[in-house]
């Protein structure tokens, strides 16, 4: 049996796929998928699992260089935005480098999400919970 983090196998293997500025958007319940992009679909019930609780093991897995969030997080869920910034700031300190934080409006964010490798659905249900994080490298 897997003993690292991520035991779900189809999420572990999306992030292995990943090369560099790849990205991956990992979402609330609400934000549209295409049909045809790959998704992860973890949501059971409301709030299970959680935004914060997927994106923590998603990080113990993958090497980021930036992340993309809605701007409206900031107004609309700034309990969601703080912890996940504390999150990125942590594994930025892990990781010995920067990772780039930009904003965009919520249309944007949804456009390049339909452009991100796969997206993972959390059972999340609150506004704005969503980030798509772009791989790097660790060398």
């Amino acid at each position: 049996m897997k003993k690292t983090a991520v035991l779900n196998a189809q999420l572990s293997g999306v992030i292995a796929s990943l090369g560099h500025t790849d990205g991956l958007t990992i979402c609330d319940a609400g934000l549209p998928i295409p049909s045809e992009q790959q998704c992860v679909d973890l949501a059971l019930t409301k709030g299970v699992p959680s935004f914060l609780s997927t994106l923590e093991v998603v990080l113990t897995e993958l090497f980021v260089e930036r992340i993309l969030l809605a701007e409206e997080i900031k107004q609309a869920n700034p309990t969601i935005e703080q912890q996940l910034l504390e999150m990125i700031n942590k594994l930025a300190q892990t990781q010995g480098r920067q990772i780039e934080i930009e904003y965009v409006v919520h249309s944007e964010f949804k456009q390049r999400s339909n452009q991100a490798k796969a997206v993972v659905r959390t059972g999340e249900c609150s506004p704005y919970a969503n980030v798509i994080l772009y791989s790097g490298v660790p060398f």
